[in-house]
């Protein structure tokens, strides 16, 4: 298939993925809202254990950028399954798409979406929460959620093309969406954790978004902005790698 073909499915797929997105005011309005109530409730609730809940706050904010992704991205492979439920991908892979294109297009789609609704939300502490952010930062934060987005979403992916039903999906999805949030250490510093805790934190892709967030817009964090983003595009590759191997053995 020439290029020009494989450009116009890419773009008819990110195309219907945004579309579908859009006419969902309710998931649009939910997944903004939901970080920013969780933002709110932690930063006030939390904060007023410590001596300064501005400060507190501001060190949460990072992570309820990570969170917009994080829910997003796996909430991706949700429709993954409705697809297959619906025969839509029977009927896209009747044509000359490959499924290594099918993966890419489904995938550019739900980070448009994760991308408006995460640079929302950073838009949101420039303008209201007080959140000290800089012209520089502003733009590296941009690129740190544009690099983890694409890891998230191919995730979700991954775990969409594997099963059979929404309801199964859901299960699956929240038992590895919790993990990742509450491990990312978006609520609490990671220093004084114990030491198989520490293990399960450097597992977790979302503890280097939330670091290289934090260095940028704080100046507070346990490794420079560089190393993170480095860490987080090797998760990349190897979760792009697995999706298209994984929507080639994907059963309809």
């Amino acid at each position: 298939m020439d290029i020009r073909k494989t450009l116009k499915g890419l773009y008819a797929l990110w195309f219907r993925e945004f579309r579908v997105f859009t006419r969902e005011k309710s998931r649009v309005f939910s997944s903004v809202a939901l970080p920013l109530f969780w933002y709110f409730i932690f930063g006030s609730g939390v904060g007023s254990m410590t001596t300064n809940v501005a400060d507190y706050q501001h060190f949460i904010f990072p992570g309820f950028l990570a969170m917009t992704i994080i829910f997003t991205g796996l909430f991706a492979g949700a429709y993954i399954v409705w697809d297959k439920k619906i025969d839509f991908l029977k009927e896209v892979l009747i044509t000359p798409l490959s499924r290594t294109t099918v993966f890419f297009g489904k995938a550019m789609g739900s980070m448009t979406d994760a991308l408006i609704q995460s640079y929302f939300l950073l838009l949101v502490g420039v303008l209201f929460l007080g959140v000290p952010f800089t012209a520089s930062s502003i733009i590296l934060s941009m690129v740190m959620l544009f690099v983890f987005a694409t890891g998230l979403i191919s995730l979700g992916l991954i775990i969409g093309s594997f099963m059979t039903s929404p309801e199964g999906y859901g299960l699956i999805s929240s038992f590895v969406i919790y993990p990742i949030f509450l491990l990312s250490g978006a609520l609490y510093p990671l220093d004084n954790l114990p030491g198989w805790m520490q293990i399960l934190t450097r597992l977790d892709p979302a503890t280097y978004a939330v670091d290289g967030l934090r260095a940028v817009i704080l100046g507070k964090s346990t490794m420079a902005y560089l190393p993170n983003l480095m860490i987080v595009l090797g998760f990349d590759v190897a979760m792009m790698f697995v999706g298209t191997w994984a929507f080639k053995r994907m059963k309809l």
